[in-house]
C-alpha cells in the first residue's frame, strides 16, 4: 500500500514539470543551451508573470502579528518511509506516501504531504529562495502539501489556497547534522540528471527543527517558485534555521543539471509583494510577555496593594 501511495505521489507532479516548457535557472544558461531565465519565465508559462508571486523578501518590521496564526499540528511526521530520491534536473525531489498531514496554524483544513524538494547555492554559498531582511542563506527546504481530500497536485492548485508549502533554511555548523546522512550520502548516487536512487528509511520529523522551534514563523500567500508559477500557495517560512556542516552542503553542489552544467544557484529571484501582506506568529506569547512585563513595572512601583 505504501508503495502504491508513493508511485501516486510521484506520477501527481508530473504535470507540472510537463506544462512548464523552456525553464532554466540563470546557472544552467549557455550558449548551447538557451533557455528561459528566470527574467522569462513568463515565456515558458504567462502564470509566472502574475502579481503574486514567490519567493519574496520578508521585511521583518513590515510583518504583522496574526493571533491566529497559533502551532502547527504535525500528525505522521515520524512516520518511517523508504522513497525515492531523484534528480528531476532542476532540484532534488523526494516523494513522500500520503501519510503525513498537517493542521493548526492558521490553516483552514490539513494538508497532506506530497513531497519535498531543495533550493541551494554554490558550495554552501547564498541560495535560499526566499530572503529575511535581505538575508539569503545558503539553502532552503520545501515540504509540499495539498488539502487532505485532493488526490493529486494538478487538482489541487486549481484552487486558490490548495497547497501549503512548509519553507525552512538552513544555516552553516561547525558539526555536521546526522539526521541528514541518508539524504546526504544518497546525493552520491544521483548526480547525473534523472538520476535516482532508494533513500534509505526516513522520517519528515528528522529533517526539521525541534518541536519547540516550530512556533515562530511566517505567512503570506504566494506561489510556486518554478514554472508554471500557480499562484495557489499558501506559504509558511519558520525562522529557525536547520544546521548543517559546510561539508554537508557542498555535496548538492556535485550534482548535474540535465546540460550537464553544476546544479548551483537553484533558486529564483526574490518577486514583488504587490500590495500582499506578509504575517507573523507569536501573539500569544507576545500577549504574555506583556502581561508579565507590566505586572512586574507595577509590582516595582509599587502598584500592588498588599492585605
Amino acid at each position: 500500500m505504501k508503495h502504491l501511495l508513493f508511485s501516486l505521489t510521484l506520477m501527481s507532479f508530473v504535470p507540472l514539470a510537463a506544462q512548464a516548457g523552456d525553464w532554466c535557472y540563470q546557472s544552467q544558461f549557455s550558449c548551447d543551451h538557451q533557455c528561459n531565465t528566470p527574467n522569462k519565465w513568463n515565456h515558458a508559462n504567462s502564470d509566472c508573470g502574475g502579481r503574486y508571486q514567490s519567493p519574496i523578501n520578508v521585511v521583518t518590521r513590515k510583518t504583522l502579528v496574526d493571533e491566529r496564526l497559533t502551532p502547527f499540528k504535525f500528525s505522521n511526521y515520524q512516520q518511517i518511509f523508504r522513497g525515492l530520491i531523484k534528480n528531476n534536473g532542476h532540484s532534488v525531489q523526494v516523494g513522500v506516501p500520503h501519510l503525513s498531514t498537517v493542521s493548526g496554524g492558521g490553516l483552514t483544513t490539513s494538508y497532506k504531504a506530497v513531497q519535498f524538494h531543495l533550493h541551494w547555492g554554490l558550495n554552501g554559498g547564498p541560495g535560499s529562495e526566499h530572503t529575511i531582511d535581505g538575508e539569503q542563506y545558503p539553502m532552503e527546504l520545501h515540504i509540499v502539501h495539498m488539502k487532505h481530500h485532493y488526490t493529486d497536485l494538478t487538482t489541487a492548485l486549481a484552487d486558490p489556497e490548495g497547497v501549503a508549502v512548509l519553507g525552512f533554511f538552513y544555516e552553516k555548523s561547525n558539526s555536521a547534522n546526522r539526521k541528514y546522512d541518508p539524504i546526504i550520502s544518497s546525493l552520491r548516487s544521483i548526480k547525473a540528471s534523472n538520476g535516482n536512487t532508494s533513500l534509505p528509511p526516513v522520517s519528515l520529523a528528522q529533517l526539521l527543527p525541534t518541536e519547540h522551534n516550530l512556533t515562530s514563523y511566517y505567512r503570506y500567500k504566494g506561489s510556486l517558485t518554478t514554472p508554471g508559477c500557480t499562484e495557489s500557495v499558501v506559504w509558511t517560512l519558520f525562522e529557525s534555521p536547520i544546521p548543517l556542516s559546510s561539508e554537508q552542503l557542498r555535496v548538492f553542489s556535485d550534482l548535474k543539471f540535465h546540460n550537464g552544467n553544476a546544479m548551483v544557484d537553484t533558486f529564483r529571484p526574490v518577486q514583488p509583494l504587490n500590495g500582499r501582506q506578509v504575517f507573523r506568529s507569536g501573539a500569544s506569547v507576545l500577549l504574555a510577555s506583556t502581561a508579565v512585563l507590566v505586572a512586574a513595572l507595577a509590582s516595582a512601583l509599587g502598584l500592588f496593594q498588599h492585605d
